[in-house]
């Protein structure tokens, strides 16, 4: 047997004696989980610093889901616009794969928690992420304009690009609404909100331009939907792109929560996808029987010779 070296021992061998640097002190403990969203201690509870107790009653929902991600509060003219974002995109119905799914989830008997983290974990790139994307585009667009192109002309390039591709600009056009009916109203508080000097106007700007891009050359339009205005909002208010994503998964939770409430209060039991009187089609092989051969040479025993 080859003996180990000595430092070879020294290496692999337990350690004995602790160090300073395996010691942790009281704070390298309770810098674990460090934060500057909230401190909890027994009767306080500081949001970014206030009191709960001065902000509730005071401050609205949504200026308070702007102190949480922003670490301030809103200007009335910011909480305005992020609440008028989050109230235009609460629901769109069962028709929606989130909605639907929760419902369905409601019916199979799991919590009301469970229904709507179902629905809740459907919102991805597909179903809920075109707004991300499109506060992507417009950061995009913008980023040209600063480099000195006509915005008109950086969106009809990159319209071109998506053309090219096979591919539809995130934020325009609808499966179900030849004109959503969110747009408008929100456009216009950003407009004033950008007339008053309260929002920059770049993601306005850039979104109204992709909007006449893809409409150039068409018989009809191709308008902006709700991905789209929420992106020029969200835009407009400096919050990151995956944060606008963030912001659309909790503004459905509230039509999500409704949808399943609703269904759970129903009182049905295991609601599938189709009323039970239709079937899916289905496009399989005929009916046939199962005619298998006889194993051979053993009696069908699958035993075989050694």
């Amino acid at each position: 047997m080859t003996r180990r070296s000595g430092s070879q021992d020294a290496v692999t061998a337990p350690r004995d004696v602790m160090t300073s640097q395996d010691v942790m002190t009281p704070q390298d403990v309770t810098d674990w989980w460090a934060t500057a969203v909230s401190r909890i201690r027994p009767g306080e509870i500081l949001l970014r610093g206030y009191p709960v107790e001065q902000l509730i009653g005071q401050v609205s929902f949504a200026e308070t889901i702007w102190l949480l991600l922003r670490g301030e509060l809103p200007t009335r003219t910011q909480g305005r616009l992020l609440e008028a974002a989050l109230v235009a995109a609460v629901d769109h119905g069962p028709q929606a794969p989130s909605i639907a799914a929760a419902r369905m989830a409601a019916t199979c008997g799991v919590g009301l928690n469970n229904a709507v983290a179902t629905g809740v974990n459907l919102l991805g790139d597909v179903h809920g992420g075109a707004g991300q994307q499109c506060m992507g585009v417009l950061a995009e667009l913008e980023e040209a304009v600063a480099e000195g192109a006509d915005v008109d002309d950086a969106a009809k390039n990159l319209v071109a690009e998506y053309r090219a591709a096979g591919a539809h600009v995130p934020g325009f056009g609808h499966r179900f609404h030849p004109y959503d009916p969110r747009r408008t109203p929100l456009l216009d508080l950003v407009g004033a909100a950008v007339a008053d000097g309260a929002a920059p106007g770049w993601a306005l700007r850039a979104g109204t331009a992709l909007e006449r891009a893809l409409a150039e050359g068409r018989g009809r339009p191709v308008p902006m939907n709700i991905d789209g205005a929420t992106a020029i909002v969200y835009s407009e208010l400096g919050f990151p792109p995956e944060l606008g994503r963030g912001l659309f998964v909790l503004s459905r939770s509230v039509g999500i929560l409704s949808h399943a409430w609703e269904e759970k209060s129903g009182g049905a039991r295991i609601k599938g996808p189709l009323p039970r009187r239709l079937l899916p089609s289905y496009k399989g092989p005929a009916p046939r029987d199962l005619n298998r051969p006889e194993s051979g040479g053993n009696g069908g025993n699958g035993a075989g010779s050694a």
